[in-house]
């Protein structure tokens, strides 16, 4: 259910000037430190980040796609650490639970996850299965009233700090190992459960990805999401395309930053006795930019409606995945041209911003893994058309 207007314009502008006042000054003491400040964690709790997309019977503010994807454009203004921290809590790590949860599950969990008191986890990648979903080797083994599981999952994102996982594995169909994906709530502090080290990372200093490790771990069949085995692929496969589309959405924003900072350095740098914004070869640059920054924001926000609207829009949220984490890529190389030899340098925070993008073209699906979903399924309409 969206916001009425002028509450939600409320909102945004209140974001925008978090992101300006608090966040940006933040960047290079972040990217220093690899942590986000606590202080700066409680005010985002404050404004209700952590809870943008839980429904408001649980303490969220509720907003629609095409909300949540106007605030994940402001929030691609500042550096993609700050969004992580309530990334999970208002995407992956708590859709699941909105889509399909039980009533008891979201009672107990989405109150917590939306106020930031709880940080949430999705643990669906492991060292043998990433974009091969279906390969997991995660295991779920039935013991009494609950069950045993076993496996590593990999590069899980806000892992060190959540006190809840979504995990994803392979339970037994028909008495037979090797069957159907069930997805399980397991809390922090569950007998078996442990974490690898802090993963060290080309980029997105601040934001921090570990394995999480299940040997033996016990968790009871109230666990289970939904309450049924075998939902967990369907479940992960709902929750990838708002993900998609909320990345997407910063992507966009990341963009629009990259774009306004490297066009204030080209209208005061100076060349050959004149702003280097005049010379055709740097305005060509910008242009592009500018332009495929546009395209993405016009896609993003169709889609978004889309899903707003009811429709299946599994197609199109992969191709605003594609189209705007490689958009982003092509414009954070141009700022760097842009800037020249500043652009290489650390003080002028473009070269961060080029290493922080290039993550978007690797989680929540790979560029090449859009490519084959989009083609797939354009294979099937024509042939259910035909």
């Amino acid at each position: 259910m969206a916001l009425e207007a002028d509450v939600f314009e409320q909102l945004r502008a209140t974001v925008q000037r978090f992101v300006k006042e608090r966040l940006v000054p933040l960047e290079a003491e972040v990217a220093r430190t690899d942590r986000i400040p606590d202080e700066v964690r409680q005010e985002m709790r404050e404004l209700g980040l952590f809870g943008l997309s839980i429904p408001q019977d649980y303490g969220g503010l509720g907003l629609d796609m095409e909300e949540e994807a106007r605030i994940a454009f402001e929030l691609g203004h500042a550096s993609p650490a700050f969004r992580s921290t309530i990334g999970t809590n208002n995407g992956i790590g708590s859709q699941g639970l909105v889509m399909d949860g039980t009533d008891a599950q979201k009672a107990s969990y989405l109150p917590r996850l939306a106020t930031g008191e709880l940080i949430s986890s999705f643990a669906l990648t492991e060292p043998e299965a990433g974009s091969d979903a279906g390969s997991l080797r995660t295991t779920a083994r039935r013991d009494g009233d609950g069950y045993v599981l076993n496996g590593t999952k990999r590069f899980i994102t806000n892992a060190p700090h959540a006190g809840l996982f979504t995990v994803f594995a392979r339970t037994e169909a028909d008495g037979k190992p090797g069957g159907s994906v069930t997805a399980f709530l397991v809390e922090k502090g569950s007998p078996g459960l442990s974490l690898g080290k802090i993963d060290r990372k080309m980029g997105q200093a601040g934001s921090h990805t570990c394995d999480v490790i299940f040997d033996d771990c016990r968790v009871p069949a109230s666990a289970v999401l939904g309450g049924k085995e075998g939902q967990g692929f369907r479940t992960a496969m709902k929750v990838l395309d708002r993900g998609r589309l909320h990345i997407s959405a910063f992507c966009v924003g990341v963009a629009e930053r990259l774009i306004k900072d490297s066009l204030a350095y080209a209208m005061q740098r100076k060349q050959f006795g004149q702003p280097i914004a005049e010379f055709q070869l740097v305005q060509a640059m910008l242009a592009d930019s500018r332009a495929e920054a546009y395209a993405a924001r016009c896609m993003v926000l169709e889609t978004a409606r889309s899903k707003d609207r009811g429709e299946n829009v599994t197609t199109d949220a992969a191709c605003c995945k594609m189209f705007a984490s490689e958009m982003v890529g092509r414009v954070a190389d141009r700022a760097v041209q842009i800037h020249g030899g500043a652009g290489y340098m650390e003080e002028y925070g473009i070269e961060r911003a080029y290493r922080d993008v290039r993550l978007f073209r690797i989680y929540e699906g790979t560029t090449q893994i859009q490519q084959i979903l989009i083609a797939r399924n354009m294979v099937k309409e024509a042939a259910a058309a035909a």
